[in-house]
């Protein structure tokens, strides 16, 4: 008599198997690559704010040294008098003086009133990239530079 060969395991996967572990790959690829993308985004977002920084800073002290070389706007005048046109900004971002942040020293308090100028003022000035997803702003001081003659210098 003759034996038959008997098959008594199987080596093979189950198609729900084989679904199941497709869909466990796909699940943990498609976190991968979000978590790639979101460290990009980041990433850029944050050399965007460190540029603005830098860029709000160096546009300050640019107005600084533009006022105490004699260019003290005394008058009622919008703060964009104080725009420095030869001021170089790096590509992708944009400057100005925040229209409307102009305020004036009275002797006691800050004041809109341009009435009340003592020789100090005190403007915002802000950089925003062309995205809008990094902004910077500073609150700047300008002191009236004294010279020879000048009745606010004492």
């Amino acid at each position: 008599m003759a034996r038959r060969h008997q098959v008594t395991g199987d080596q093979g996967e189950t198609l729900v198997e084989m679904l199941l572990a497709v869909a466990v790959m796909g699940i943990a690829a498609v976190a991968l690559m979000a978590g790639l993308t979101t460290s990009v985004l980041m990433s850029d977002i944050h050399r965007k704010q460190a540029t603005a920084g830098t860029t709000v800073r160096d546009y300050a002290e640019a107005l600084q040294n533009y006022v105490a070389d004699g260019h003290y706007v005394d008058g009622c005048d919008s703060p964009t008098v104080y725009g420095l046109g030869s001021f170089a900004v790096p590509a992708g971002f944009q400057h100005s003086v925040v229209a409307g942040s102009i305020q004036y020293w009275d002797g006691a308090a800050w004041q809109s009133a341009c009435a009340a100028n003592k020789g100090l003022q005190k403007l915002t000035i802000k950089v925003v990239s062309d995205d809008g997803r990094a902004s910077e702003q500073l609150i700047v001081v300008l002191r009236k530079p004294c010279r020879l003659g000048d009745d606010l210098c004492g």
